[in-house]
């Protein structure tokens, strides 16, 4: 078996690979021709007009004002997920309105079986619960310069999710908190949704005359197959959503007000820890009680301040676990912090040059986003009480964890060239002190189609480590400077796509105030997809298989790592979902060169509406890190979302890890998770968070003393009550357990927490 995949992988590279490259680069000269031809197919773009609101308008979900007879009526004429734009297998459409003080949508979501409509209850932007709902939305390019997009959604009983979406990085953040109502009713023919959106809550032109802005009506029809419906063409030649966008227009006499938010808030923690482990007492280490503030500005109908004094940036949801064994870089886990979450895509570049998540103890912070006109700019600054620094490398990565001010600046300034271009500068600093690391350079989303992308940076850094810790991490002691360079080229076609990437970063390259893990690398990747549309009634609803390529060298010329993958992906009924990647890598590692076969495999299906299962599954080749060998791995991984009535939802997540090398098992790692939410209604619920893990390993097979067991148990118990995203009050306990060989588990610490925040509205 291993002889047949190193043969058929060998041949992938020699046949499939240049004429990947060969494709690639005939595309470029091909492409303005193509989308004319793409262009000349679809229809143009739908155009409406807006009229005010002729009666005042009440968020209930029921349409019975006077002003919905006479708003604008979008319909949603397209399926196009998984057809081709084909007519939809229901009926949707959007009324639109406006007065001095809110935008207003609403929705008439027709359907021939109402009992089946999928509607629960939870946490407003709970997206991976939300998306398995009903639900309707709409998006709204508000500068019609289609670049950066509001984005809202509501499920029938008017369940909330907002985002911005960037049409620079292509996806939605939907760390954006908007203060804005809805409602949603069930009926006879369906169910109705009714949104008002303050205009203060909003960025648009600062003008007198009529507006026009982007709008886009959609909504997710989840049976058997999870169908997409639009009020816009989707042309599947183009790389870019918002410029396929319907344009709704005549938006007049437009005001913000005052659009001040204060928002104070006080914390009380108390902390009990174990004097000793194991037969030490609890202790109590901490009873605080902090006030704080947040200020949120809208100084214009283009800019915003935002700032925070003393802030409690403790996180009330708990990070997901990850099993932390045989590694060698630093594990991701993502930002959850309001402060830092809103206009985090102001801050997105090709390299992860920032990532707020360094930002760990602040005395307070401030953020100003603006735009104006073609220029938009994004600054933040912090003031930390702690100095985390992730130390990359070529072979693997550390944290230092320095008990040290350190302040942090960024600063990231957008261009916009041509109609859909743009070029940046950014510059990050921290400085503390015997440290400061300062990175600056030039960035470049350039669209020369709507087909056709590059995406471009280059950063330069300047780091100087105190001498301590240059000396425990092997790092220079003098002031140490770096390059890093990245250029992306992607191709986006009806039915394949494909790019072509390369990366290059010195040995001495460090971003302090970003992610990044690895360096010391030049990077060589090559990736195509082909895909396969079905029709309704198919037995797929969308197939697509390719390859990806990829070579590293470092700075020496050795070579560090080759992969080459294959893969095959279907969606077919039950919203089932089933993908196949093959693997051949050489990876080197502490002297030797290793040669990998590794298989993944991963299925989705959904029983009914109110269960979804997944597993993953991860076999093969695997390095021994800590012992500098070949083994054998295997891991397993099974998920469960299950929906018990409204109120009710049950995750399981299980993950067990083992390695086998020779002389026998050298660990198995199992991990727990188990997320249990009570939802009272739209604004209320109480939740438990359980993660238990165990690690038991061989200690005669480890060249260094290890455990031969540890054990973990982690408990969040959470009370949430909001009005809005900043009016909220939070009660919890966390407690943490810790067992060892002949040590059952210990209780180590516990918690109790409480917040309070209130928003003032201005």
């Amino acid at each position: 078996m291993k002889t047949v995949f190193e043969s058929w992988s060998k041949k992938f590279v020699r046949m499939v690979c240049p004429g990947l490259a060969l494709t690639l680069a005939l595309v470029a000269p091909m492409a303005a021709q193509k989308q004319e031809q793409a262009t000349a197919a679809a229809p143009s773009l739908r155009h409406f007009e807006v009229t005010e609101a002729t009666s005042p308008i009440k968020i209930d979900g029921v349409l019975d004002e006077a002003a919905w007879e006479s708003a604008l009526v979008v319909d949603l004429p397209y399926e196009w997920y998984p057809s081709d734009n084909g007519t939809p297998a229901v009926r949707t459409e959007s009324l639109v309105t406006y007065d001095r003080a809110n935008l207003y949508v609403a929705f008439r979501a027709f359907d021939p079986n109402p009992q089946e409509i999928r509607a629960h209850l939870m946490d407003r932007d709970a997206v991976g619960l939300f998306i398995q709902d009903d639900h309707v939305g709409f998006t709204l390019d508000t500068f019609d310069d289609e670049r950066r997009a509001f984005h809202f959604r509501v499920n029938p009983l008017g369940v909330q999710v907002d985002a911005m979406f960037s049409e620079r990085t292509a996806r939605e953040d939907f760390s954006m908190d908007l203060i804005w109502d809805s409602a949603g009713r069930v009926n006879a023919d369906g169910y109705v949704v009714e949104v008002a959106v303050p205009l203060k809550q909003l960025r648009f032109p600062r003008s007198e005359e009529a507006q026009t802005w982007g709008y886009e009506a959609f909504r997710s029809y989840p049976r058997s197959v999870r169908y997409r419906i639009s009020s816009r063409f989707t042309d599947r030649e183009k790389d870019c959503l918002l410029c396929q966008e319907n344009k709704i227009s005549g938006f007049k006499n437009l005001r913000t007000g005052n659009n001040l938010e204060i928002t104070p808030t006080l914390t009380g923690v108390s902390t009990d820890s174990l004097d000793s482990f194991p037969d030490g007492k609890l202790q109590n280490v901490e009873e605080d009680i902090d006030a704080g503030v947040s200020v949120r500005w809208g100084i214009t109908p283009n800019i915003t301040l935002n700032a925070t004094v003393n802030p409690d940036f403790s996180q009330v949801e708990a990070d997901v676990a990850q099993l932390d064994i045989n590694t060698r870089f630093a594990l991701f886990f993502p930002e959850k912090r309001p402060f830092f979450l809103e206009g985090a895509d102001l801050f997105q570049t090709p390299l992860a040059a920032v990532f707020t998540r360094t930002v760990a103890d602040p005395r307070w912070g401030a953020k100003l986003s603006a735009k104006e006109g073609k220029n938009t700019l994004g600054v933040f600054v912090a003031d930390d009480r702690i100095n985390n620094i992730l130390i990359p490398g070529n072979q693997g990565s550390a944290f230092a964890f320095l008990d040290a001010d350190v302040t942090t600046g960024v600063v990231h300034y957008t261009r916009e060239v041509g109609n859909f271009s743009a070029l940046g500068v950014l510059y990050t600093g921290r400085e503390g002190d015997d440290y400061h690391n300062r990175v600056g350079g030039l960035d470049g989303f350039l669209r020369f189609t709507p087909s056709d992308t590059v995406r471009v940076q280059y950063l330069r850094s300047d780091t100087l480590y105190p001498t301590a810790t240059a000396a425990r991490f092997g790092q220079p002691t003098d002031s140490f400077d770096g390059d890093a360079f990245t250029v992306k080229y992607d191709h986006f076609a009806k039915l394949w796509k494909g790019f072509v990437r390369y990366e290059d970063l010195d040995p001495e390259f460090r971003a302090d105030a970003g992610f990044i893990r690895r360096v010391d690398v030049k990077t060589s990747e090559i990736g195509y997809e082909r895909v396969i549309y079905g029709k309704r009634g198919d037995w797929y609803a969308q197939m697509s298989f390719g390859g990806n390529a990829l070579r590293t060298e470092d700075h020496s010329g050795l070579l560090t790592d080759e992969a080459i993958e294959v893969f095959g992906i279907y969606q077919g009924p039950r919203q089932s979902l089933i993908q196949l990647q093959l693997f051949d890598n050489e990876e080197f590692f502490a002297g030797v060169t290793y040669d990998l076969k590794k298989v993944r495999l991963f299925g989705q299906f959904n029983p009914s509406g109110n269960v979804r299962t997944s597993l993953a599954i991860r076999s093969g080749d695997e390095i021994d890190f800590a012992n500098r060998r070949q083994g054998d791995q295997l891991l397993i991984s099974p998920n469960m979302l299950m929906r018990l009535g409204r109120h009710l939802s049950v995750e399981l997540d299980y993950v067990r890890q083992e390695l086998d090398v020779e002389g026998g098992r050298l660990f198995t790692a199992d991990l727990a998770q188990a997320n249990i939410i009570y939802n009272f209604n739209v604004r209320s619920f109480a939740r438990g968070i359980f993660q238990y893990q165990s690690i038991n390993r061989d200690p005669d097979l480890y060249l260094r003393r290890v455990e031969e067991e540890d054990n973990d148990l982690f408990v969040q118990l959470l009370y949430s009550y909001k009005i809005n995203p900043q009016t909220v009050l939070f009660v919890g306990y966390t407690d943490t357990r810790v067992g060892q060989q002949d040590i059952s588990l210990q209780q180590t610490d516990r918690t109790f927490f409480l917040k309070l925040g209130y928003a003032f509205l201005y």
